[in-house]
C-alpha cells in the first residue's frame, strides 16, 4: 500500500521513495528488465511474494507509470506486463544499487533453494 505522505511531499527524494515504494517494486522491476512477462511468470520468479501482494504491486507500478499492462481481447484473456520508458529508466539505478551492495556486502549469500525459481537474466 502506498504512503501518500511520501508521494505528496515537497521533497523530490521523498516522492521518489514513495513511488519506488517497498522492497517488492524494485524486485519486480529488476526481474522484468526489458522483457514482457505474464503474471504467472512474475509469480514464479519473484521470491517470497504472495499473489495478492504481487497483484497490488503491479497495479501501483502501473498507476505510477513505471509499468504498462497489455490486455489482449482473446479467449481465454491474456495479460502481459512490460516496463514503460519511466520504468526502463530506473534499471540503471538498480544496477548501481546492486554494484554498491556487492562492494559493501558483509552478509553471506542466500542458498539457491531460497528462491521460488532461479532468476534468468
Amino acid at each position: 500500500m502506498k504512503d501518500e505522505r511520501f508521494c505528496n511531499s515537497n521533497c523530490p527524494f521523498t516522492r521518489a521513495i514513495g513511488t519506488i515504494g517497498n522492497k517488492w517494486k524494485p524486485m519486480i522491476i529488476n526481474v522484468m528488465g526489458t522483457r514482457t512477462m505474464r503474471f504467472g511468470q512474475l509469480d514464479a520468479i519473484v521470491p517470497h511474494i504472495s499473489r495478492k501482494v504481487l497483484t497490488e504491486q503491479l497495479k501501483e507500478l502501473e498507476e505510477d507509470g513505471l509499468l504498462e499492462r497489455l490486455a489482449y481481447k482473446e479467449l481465454p484473456p491474456r495479460v502481459e506486463y512490460r516496463l514503460s520508458e519511466k520504468g526502463l529508466a530506473f534499471l540503471p539505478i538498480l544496477e548501481h544499487i546492486k554494484a554498491w551492495n556487492i562492494k559493501y556486502e558483509v552478509a553471506t549469500m542466500p542458498r539457491q533453494s531460497d528462491y521460488k525459481y532461479a532468476e534468468q537474466d
